[in-house]
């Protein structure tokens, strides 16, 4: 608990600083569409999360989001649903192929998802001829989007159930195990028998699936899929999950965590927005990468300080260890 009082205290000093500054921060509006608009970086986090959990990375989840948004626009004149499961079905797809390729062609999961991310991007710009393509009018596609369930946002709601599942299912389930434990030891998981191949490929079927729904969200949001959009959106989720605290070595990590860290990311963009709005700084939405940037290379820093002070207390330990163990065994 200790180690997520940062970026708790973080996430608690933006919201009182919002409510404070800025008069319409806890309007109805503005909590909708904070929610509304940040629920494709939560999904895409979420996915992302699992991927650096088992010590690999996932750099293609922004150009598979702008491919299922193209994917689901494209799809949207057949109707909604069918929409929505072609692009999650593009995404899914794509994840399928890194995991199969980490897997089976033992090539690193930056090159391969580098690689992928290359491809979704020129594929989404061939479907849609290098420009946006429009989202059907004639269905009801766009409300997966811009509608509401029970006075809530219905990209929100996903977003939770996303983010739930996920929670659950590192904490409770075989596969949330197994993830950490190829995150802890590829090799030691190897030997304790577990299918390492068949989790890693999962991990990366359900980054891409998350990636390929928050493209279906982006479709169905702007009324258009957007081949050029998910540029920096992998920037974004690798800097939420580190924030999270979880470790780009692996084995370590947290759903809940991860969504603070979306939290905190979009809550500072939000508060830029609101200042832009009073006219005392004007930012232009590329100050956004840069941000991103700034906040990924600090956690980092702050990632390798902590991972070198475990390097130099563990030996300490098991010496103190094995001197107790002398004694005792006398």
């Amino acid at each position: 608990m200790k180690k997520n009082l940062p970026i708790l205290i973080a996430l608690g000093a933006l919201i009182v600083l919002g409510l404070v500054r800025y008069e319409h921060f806890a309007s109805e509006y503005n909590i909708m569409s904070f929610w509304r608009y940040n629920s494709m970086f939560a999904l895409i986090s979420v996915g992302m999360a699992f991927v650096i959990i088992t010590g690999g990375i996932d750099l293609s989840v922004g150009t598979v989001a702008a491919l299922a948004s193209v994917v689901s626009a494209l799809a949207s004149p057949y109707g909604g649903w069918i929409a929505v499961l072609a692009g999650a079905g593009a995404g899914l797809l794509v994840g399928v192929v890194n995991g199969v390729i980490i897997t089976r062609m033992k090539i690193l999961p930056f090159i391969t998802t580098l690689a992928t991310s290359l491809g979704a991007h020129g594929l989404a710009l061939l479907l849609g001829k290098n420009d946006a393509v429009s989202v059907s009018s004639d269905t009801n596609f766009a409300n997966f989007g811009q509608g509401d369930l029970f006075g809530l946002p219905i990209p929100g709601l996903i977003a939770l159930g996303a983010a739930v599942a996920g929670w659950l299912a590192l904490r409770s389930t075989r596969f949330g195990r197994h993830s950490l434990a190829i995150g802890g030891s590829e090799e030691a998981a190897r030997l304790m028998g577990l299918n390492v191949n068949r989790t890693l490929v999962a991990v990366y079927a359900v980054s891409g699936l998350l990636a390929g729904l928050a493209g279906v969200i982006l479709a169905a949001q702007f009324g258009a899929g957007q081949p050029n959009e998910g540029v920096g959106w992998e920037l974004f989720a690798i800097s939420a999950v580190v924030l999270g605290g979880t470790l780009l070595t692996g084995g370590e990590g947290s759903i809940a965590m991860t969504i603070a860290g979306v939290l905190l990311l979009g809550l500072v963009f939000n508060l830029l927005n609101f200042e832009n709005g009073l006219g005392y700084i004007s930012l232009s939405a590329y100050w956004q990468s840069v941000i991103r940037g700034v906040f990924l290379l600090l956690v980092i820093v702050l990632q390798a300080r902590v991972l070198k002070q475990r390097a130099h207390k563990r030996p300490l330990v098991e010496t103190g260890a094995d001197a107790g163990a002398g004694p005792a065994a006398g």
